[in-house]
This record gives structure tokens, sequence and C-alpha cells, in this order.
């Protein structure tokens, strides 16, 4: 039996696989990951799809700025294993996020993707028209959707980074002291 739930520390090496196995190597040189490198996601927005212990999907959503002072998600990666393709699994993990996302009080959530899928999710590029991103991307693939209504009204701007970081070890932080005191 399928369920979508919350994601935990066990899914981080299968998460890794089936991201490895949908998009190869060449996702990490994409600009949506420069605003998710170093961070975590979204409190609870962090979803796995598992059957009888295995992970068959996943999608994370992650905190952004919409333009300056105005909080929006970045949606990514969404993958599915291939043997679970074409059965709607992609379709709920979409819906599932959304609902999640709209439930802890999030007002937007942009990415870049296929708009012909995405679109069916309510995602439209008229969302993003004024508003960039830190590096290159199809410009068609950048789409935006409201949760609440408004929320994406006036965004202008450069699309920034305002997760949490992630924590680095003691052993590095301890390692950056010494070089700058050495410098």
């Amino acid at each position: 039996m399928i369920v979508i739930r919350d994601e935990v520390l066990a899914d981080i090496d299968a998460r890794e696989d089936l991201l490895d196995a949908a998009f190869g190597e060449g996702r990490f040189r994409k600009t949506s990951e420069r605003l998710r490198e170093g961070r975590l996601p979204a409190r609870g927005l962090a979803l796995t799809a598992e059957n009888d212990g295995q992970v068959i999907g996943t999608v994370r959503l992650w905190n952004i700025s919409a333009g300056p002072g105005r909080a929006s998600l970045l949606l990514g990666p969404l993958a599915v294993d291939r043997n679970w393709q074409n059965c709607g699994l992609g379709g709920g993990l979409m819906r599932a996020a959304l609902q999640r996302a709209e439930e802890l009080g999030h007002g937007s959530v942009l990415l870049v993707g296929d708009a012909p899928y995405y679109e069916r999710f309510g995602f439209t590029a008229a969302h993003t028209e004024k508003l960039w991103l830190p590096g290159p991307y199809a410009r068609e693939r950048f789409l935006g959707r409201e949760l609440a209504y408004g929320a994406l009204d006036g965004a202008a701007g450069l699309v920034n980074a305002t997760g949490v970081r992630v924590p680095e070890p003691a052993w590095i932080a301890a390692e950056a002291g010494l070089h700058r005191t050495a410098a």
C-alpha cells in the first residue's frame, strides 16, 4: 500500500538514489539547486511516498523570497521511481505538498518545471513575469501558484533562499576559526 508521509532521516539515502536515477548528475548544476544548497527544506514540507518500506517518490519545498520581503516556497525536486511512473503518484505528491503548504499558512509556491504538467495544479508563468532566478533557466519553465489569493500580486525582483541553513558540524566551524586566526 502506498503511503505519503513526512520524510525521515532514514529516507535520505534512498531519496538521493531516486533523484540520481531521475535527474542524473546534472541536477546539481541547476539554478534551483543554488536556492536549496546548504539549506533545510521548509518545516513540515519534505514528503516521501513509500510502498512496503521502499521509497518510491519524493518532493520537498524550500523557503525563499519572491522578490524583496515576500515570503514564498520553491518546490522541487519532485521525483517518482520509474517503476511507479504514470500511475498518479507524482500528482498525489504534488497535491499533498500543496495542501500541506496551504495548511501551514504559506501564500505561494514557485518552481522551474514542465508547464503542461504543472498547469493542471494551478501553476502559471503569469505569476513569475517580474521575478528572476539567480542563474540560467528557461523563462517559460519558471512558474508560480498562489495558495492565498493575491500572494504574488506585484511580486518582482530576484528570488533568494531564505530557509534555515544546514548546521555545520563543530569540526568545520573550529577549522574555519583556525584558518581565520592564522590568516
